[in-house]
């Protein structure tokens, strides 16, 4: 049986669409608007995370999971069809921390998929990746790596994860090198690397189902103005972003502006650059 059905608009829909990191930010945002593109939602994340979380609506499954319990993620795998991993740690934290969800947890998800066939992935990885350009230059996902921290380390790693998984077994995956997601651009460097949620939702449409994908190295961002990103290289997802972070500029610009040798001014990936060291406790 396919892994796909319609939807009642005659769009794809997977039968079961597993979403990690739902007690998240951005899995809180995500957990409604993902019922289009699944006949079922299996939302994960530590017990804790969940607890907090709103009701679960009649399209999900909930299944606590802590990503560095390779069994757990072998069960917590099964049965889906698809998975958006945006699980693990998402700030600038000391290496030991990131270890366990974020090296780790990827490796258990990818080997579960492995296990249970599953053949597309979301990786939610972040532009943390690239940190240490500066902020006048323009990169693409051919450019070199250049993470700003262990955070930024992990999402580099985790994408050649999915590089690995995709030329050994077949798994496809787009990993997206999430910008700025929240509500409004709160800052300078949040003006260029902005991700609206409605973008970030059909990015994430964009991905799903876009029939051959490989492994896709997407920048996460909605048509802002001064850009330090090129997606070329992804025009293939046919993704559009329809937001802009212009309605925020005003405010943004009335703020005093950092100093030249700021690293919210200068670096790309902020204040990550200079988060740490993180000594021994």
């Amino acid at each position: 049986m396919s892994d796909k059905t319609s939807n009642a608009e005659g769009g794809a829909r997977y039968q079961r669409l597993l979403l990690t990191g739902a007690g998240g930010g951005l899995g809180k945002v995500l957990r409604p608007r993902l019922a289009a593109f699944a006949a079922t939602v299996r939302v994960s994340d530590l017990a804790a995370a969940l607890a907090g979380a709103e009701n679960t609506a009649p399209h999900e499954e909930v299944q606590p999971c802590d990503l560095a319990d390779r069994a757990a993620v072998d069960a917590l795998v099964a049965g889906c069809d698809a998975i958006v991993h945006l699980g693990g740690v998402s700030v600038e934290r000391p290496f030991e921390e990131i270890l366990e969800a974020n090296i780790k947890g990827v490796f258990h998800i990818y080997e579960a998929a492995r296990r249970h066939g599953v053949k597309r992935v979301i990786f939610a990885s972040s532009n943390h990746v690239t940190g240490f350009y500066r902020q006048d230059q323009v990169i693409d996902s051919h450019d070199l790596r250049r993470p700003d921290g262990y955070y930024g380390l992990s999402k580099s790693y985790g994408e050649d994860m999915a590089q690995l998984y995709f030329d050994r077994y077949g798994i496809q995956t787009v990993s997206i090198r999430i910008g700025n997601s929240f509500p409004t651009a709160k800052d300078r460097r949040a003006l260029a690397c902005w991700l609206s949620y409605d973008d970030l939702t059909e990015l994430l449409r964009c991905s799903l189902f876009t029939p051959q994908v490989g492994h896709t190295v997407v920048y996460g961002m909605s048509d802002n103005n001064g850009v330090w990103w090129n997606n070329r290289h992804a025009a293939h997802l046919g993704f559009v972003a329809r937001d802009s972070s212009e309605p925020f500029r005003a405010a943004v610009e009335a703020q005093p502006l950092p100093a030249a040798d700021d690293p919210v001014r200068l670096y790309q990936g902020g204040m990550f650059t200079v988060t740490g060291p993180f000594e021994p406790q």
